[in-house]
């Protein structure tokens, strides 16, 4: 099986995005069929798209990622699978690496934080630590980022490498 059926068949169709909630905010751009395409660039790009989103230490990571795809034109349900890098499990040790990262580059003397994913600490701990964290989380973001559309395109071509050869030795 390619990478591309992998892809189309776990992927949620057009459908299930015009309904779920938050969606309907963008459902006049989810008509442009270069969302929907799945190709090596828009792939690559949704993937990178979504994982630079899933460091946003706020609760948008869904609603950001389907934005900056329709925006820079890659594929949209890709990008928001790969939003979901970061979900309950998967946060705090993000984000605390994430502190731990800007607040060594800022020169701040860390504190002990405990995170938990809650408007309450948003609203309380998140002011005292935003900059480092902010910091390190756009970091984070934007190496993943990097490192996935790289290894997506590489995935890509190997996938149409073993492809042409399987083709070529059935002929």
């Amino acid at each position: 099986m390619s990478l591309r059926n992998f892809i189309k068949r776990y992927l949620p169709q057009r459908e299930h995005f015009h309904k779920q909630g938050g969606m309907h905010l963008l459902s006049d751009y989810l008509h442009d069929p270069n969302i929907w395409h799945i190709h090596r660039r828009s792939s690559a790009g949704g993937a990178a798209v979504g994982m630079f989103c899933s460091f946003i230490p706020l609760p948008i990571h869904t609603i950001s990622s389907a934005a900056l795809a329709i925006l820079f034109r890659v594929n949209l349900p890709i990008a928001v699978v790969f939003s979901f890098f970061s979900n309950p499990i998967t946060i705090p040790p993000l984000f605390y690496f994430a502190y731990e990262i800007g607040a060594s580059l800022l020169g701040v003397k860390e504190k002990s934080v405990h995170f938990a994913f809650s408007w309450d600490w948003i609203s309380t701990t998140l002011v005292h630590i935003r900059e480092p964290l902010l910091l390190g989380c756009f970091i984070l973001g934007t190496v993943s980022s990097i490192l996935t559309y790289f290894i997506v395109r590489l995935l890509w071509r190997i996938s149409a490498i073993n492809k042409w050869e399987k083709r070529r030795r059935t002929k």
